[in-house]
């Protein structure tokens, strides 16, 4: 069998998992989120936290709320690894660096999960498993309440109140998120990965380090997150061992994150708008695969820092997958792919986690896009634009506006400094269009809240510690405020009646003009770095 062959049965088989999962289990979260019933380990919580479940909060106390919690998360993260070496289980690490303690903390409650550090020489297992583990749950968990706080701003009329994020955040994580990644860690121990407390096992003379990595690899897929237990992550044997565990880790890296569109057709009623969410998602999902997987296929080392048990096809599939999400995960070395291979990978980041977009992330991001599309259309044919019976008025267009805008401006702030800084020159092991194009990568990745890296650059200096912490904090909580804004705005409004102008937003009209827009706010922002970096490099 080709590899072309075995490439196109992956990407077969990972759709209908997708296709089978997406009516349950997109169901289910609308249950979840809609529910009235407290299980009793939530009450628990609710108890413990002095949290009175029944009360709903403004957009500004659920704002305060996420603010408050990931304050509170970076922190206490922040503490742990600088008293590491007190710690059981530190295996003689001592303490993490005060920058790259503060980087890491960052990273991992913003759902970023960027890595400065090689983990297997400087985290011992108490952090990761206390620490970088809690939060993968939890950051994930924090933008799933955004989103549904969100739709719920589309669904209410006439209130201030936009549901409790208390509850949402333990709902995400007791009945979504553990459970999920409780049954894929034991399957993906079935299909080999390695589960262990050791720090390491001889073979030939040779420490090879382990970790309790089955169980962190599941929510760090299933989270969109993407730090690795181990330096290769992904394309580690113990992380990844053979083609069966790369399917599973990309399903879990989408299934959340896809099946999000039918909880939003469902909640709003109308099963309609949530497929042709997940359309457009598709759409530039698919046309982004075609061109890294073609890029690499054809590129003149093909199989350049590839592992040879996923070859081409199961390594861009990877690629594609966990930079169209918020993921950050990696199976191959993007720093290795063409430049039009890597440059894909990085488009899809600046597309704004919308194909299909992380946890969360990518259902609030299309909708904050779908609200730009409609203003786009009103004002070509002079009419107020409405999207699900509510007007879009300047408050609304603004809220959206202040969202889309936050990635690119903190992006090409801090990669523009970072260009002109002598000491970068140090930092790159390539010159000229591929390390301009490095350092595009690394603050796309972090502004972005996606996480992965092209590995040529180093980035342990204070300035990029610094630097790349504020884009994570900056990129995820700017456009979260933003998006909570948008939601009471809506919320406050009354339902706007349907009338024979209104825009139907069911259709292919409406997917095309949202994917164009998606692609036109891309395009204008970031042609000229990109011309300069990826675009430069594929037409030399």
């Amino acid at each position: 069998m080709s590899s072309t062959v075995a490439g196109l049965l992956q990407v077969g088989l990972l759709i209908a998992a997708l296709a089978v999962v997406y009516r349950p289990f997109g169901d289910y979260m609308a249950r979840v989120y809609t529910s009235t019933k407290h299980l009793g380990v939530e009450r628990a919580v609710y108890k413990v936290a002095r949290v009175d479940p029944g009360s709903e909060q403004r957009w500004g106390t659920y704002a305060l709320g996420v603010l408050g919690f990931s304050f509170v998360g970076v922190a206490l993260l922040y503490v742990l690894q600088r008293v590491q070496s007190v710690l059981p289980w530190d295996f003689g690490r001592g303490n993490v660096p005060p920058g790259m303690a503060f980087n890491t903390a960052v990273s991992f409650v913003t759902n970023t999960n960027w890595q400065s550090y090689v983990p297997e020489t400087v985290m011992g297992h108490t952090v990761q498993m206390v620490g970088l583990t809690v939060q993968n749950f939890v950051s994930a968990a924090v933008g799933m309440a955004v989103a549904v706080a969100l739709v719920r701003g589309f669904l209410r009329h006439r209130t201030d109140r936009l549901g409790n994020f208390w509850v949402d955040l333990t709902r995400g994580v007791v009945r979504i998120l553990l459970p999920v990644a409780f049954a894929f860690a034991i399957l993906l121990v079935a299909t080999g990965v390695v589960m262990s407390l050791k720090s390491g096992v001889d073979v030939d003379g040779q420490t090879v380090a382990t970790a309790p990595v089955a169980s962190q690899e599941a929510i760090k897929e299933l989270g969109t997150n993407g730090g690795g237990v181990l330096n290769a992550n992904s394309a580690h044997p113990f992380e990844n061992p053979n083609a069966w565990s790369n399917l599973i880790e990309i399903f879990l890296i989408l299934v959340i994150p896809v099946s999000l569109t039918r909880t939003f057709g469902t909640m709003v009623g109308e099963r309609k708008q949530g497929y042709v969410l997940l359309g457009v998602m598709g759409a530039l999902w698919s046309a982004m695969l075609a061109v890294i997987w073609a890029a690499e296929a054809h590129g003149l080392r093909a199989l350049e820092g590839k592992e040879l048990r996923f070859g081409v096809p199961g390594s861009a599939l990877f690629a594609n997958s966990t930079t169209g999400t918020s993921t950050g995960a990696v199976n191959s070395m993007h720093d290795s792919f063409t430049g039009l291979g890597g440059g894909g990978a990085l488009l899809n980041m600046l597309f704004g986690e919308m194909t299909p977009g992380g946890v969360g992330t990518g259902l609030y991001s299309i909708l904050v896009m779908a609200v730009i599309a409609m203003f786009l259309a009103g004002l070509m044919v002079g009419r107020t634009p409405e999207y699900l019976g509510k007007k879009l008025g300047r408050r609304e267009v603004t809220a959206a506006a202040v969202s889309i805008l936050a990635m690119p401006t903190v992006l090409l702030i801090g990669a523009g400094v970072a260009a002109l800084l002598p000491s970068t020159a140090d930092a790159l092991n390539n010159p000229g269009e591929h390390g301009l194009s490095e350092i595009l990568y690394a603050y796309a990745s972090a502004s972005n809240n996606n996480g992965s890296a092209f590995a040529g650059i180093t980035v342990t200096s204070d300035w990029f510690q610094a630097s790349l912490g504020v884009c994570m904090a900056l990129g995820r909580f700017v456009p979260i405020i933003a998006v909570l804004a948008l939601a009471g705005s809506l919320a406050a409004q009354r339902k706007v009646p349907v009338t024979a102008g209104t825009l139907p937003t069911t259709g292919p009209l409406f997917a095309t003009l949202l994917a164009g827009a998606i692609v036109l706010v891309a395009a204008l922002t970031f042609v000229p770095a990109l011309a300069l970096g990826p675009i430069a490099e594929a037409l030399l």
